[in-house]
């Protein structure tokens, strides 16, 4: 393996989720770091470079400096939440612009976060080698920026691309489905959206942060990985892990799924209305993200029963607010 040496990074997307605790640990580890973003960061650390750009057009940007890697981790993201163009223009421009970046400086690293989107909905457990079938727009544009960058690393035998699928990450600075499950436990309860058998694959935003850098470090010039826990938790094991440590004595109840299925229809007249009330994201509390980190498996670095303790840490991180 490449052992850790201080480099010169490019984080795109820096102002976001994930983005502000990758530059909050390449700094950590003595990195130079360059953060890039459309929106100002969320924090400011000393020693980075704020930059403000559009990842869509990147043929004037100027780092400032030599740059050893690229996290290409920019992207319009909720869904749904967008016009369908906005999906391709910022994931595939900014993929292809990030690559041509990359050519016009002669930086020969990539890591580019994708989504498990790219597998498409289904009940069925997911691998890396189960074939791609996305169906949205979110979905199908990081297949393309995915495709886009592989291209970019077979042109030249000096180039490495690390690929991530991650599933649904948490932590401090989330601000989804985790932070709300746990504002609605801190208040004493949680509803069950139809089932609670649904799968969902997940993990803590410092255990993606792991599995990044060690992909990074591998040998190989190309990693595509699924980044989530191999547990396969449910939507119940996530709850009860939550109750088990800071939210003990919270309550659950379970609303049956047809009157899930029927708010999905009623609202769909809201979702044309434009009101940000979709049936889409209504039903996607009652289906399955089964995906399995099946290569953080054959490297011996998908560890089991992870998420209690991550729970932890976030509370550890947030003060006990889960923000």
């Amino acid at each position: 393996m490449v052992e850790k040496t201080a480099r010169h990074d490019l984080v795109f997307g820096g102002s976001g989720f994930i983005g502000t605790h990758l530059v909050r640990r390449l700094v950590g580890e003595g990195h130079r770091v360059v953060s890039v973003d459309i929106r100002p960061p969320r924090e400011r650390l000393d020693g980075v470079v704020y930059l403000q750009a559009d990842v869509r057009d990147l043929s004037a940007f100027d780092p400032g400096m030599r740059i050893d890697r690229i996290y290409n981790l920019a992207a319009v993201h909720t869904t749904p939440g967008h016009p369908a163009h906005e999906y391709y223009e910022t994931n595939i421009l900014g993929a292809t612009s990030v690559t041509a970046l990359a050519r016009r400086l002669d930086i020969n690293e990539i890591t580019f976060t994708s989504s498990i989107s790219v597998y498409g909905p289904g009940e069925e457990t997911k691998r890396e080698d189960t074939p791609p079938a996305p169906e949205s727009p979110y979905g199908w544009s990081k297949f393309m920026a995915e495709r886009i960058q592989r291209a970019w690393m077979e042109e030249d035998e000096r180039r490495r691309l690390v690929i991530c699928r991650p599933a649904v990450i948490f932590g401090a600075g989330e601000g989804g489905n985790f932070t709300r499950m746990a504002k609605l436990l801190k208040k004493g309860f949680f509803i069950y959206p139809g089932r609670k058998d649904t799968i969902k694959a997940c993990f803590y935003v410092e255990d993606l942060l792991d599995a990044l850098d060690f992909a990074a470090r591998r040998e190989e010039r190309f990693v595509l990985f699924n980044g989530c826990y191999p547990d396969r938790y449910t939507l119940e094991q996530i709850v009860e892990a939550f109750r088990d440590g800071p939210m003990r004595g919270a309550r659950t109840f379970l609303v049956p799924r047809g009157v899930v299925t029927l708010a999905a229809t009623m609202l769909r007249p809201f979702s044309v209305m434009g009101l940000g009330i979709h049936p889409d994201r209504v039903m996607k509390l009652v289906r399955s993200t089964d995906v399995m980190p099946g290569w953080l498996e054959a490297t011996g670095r998908a560890n089991r029963g992870r998420l209690a303790s991550a729970i932890e840490r976030w509370n550890a991180e947030s003060g006990g607010r889960f923000v």
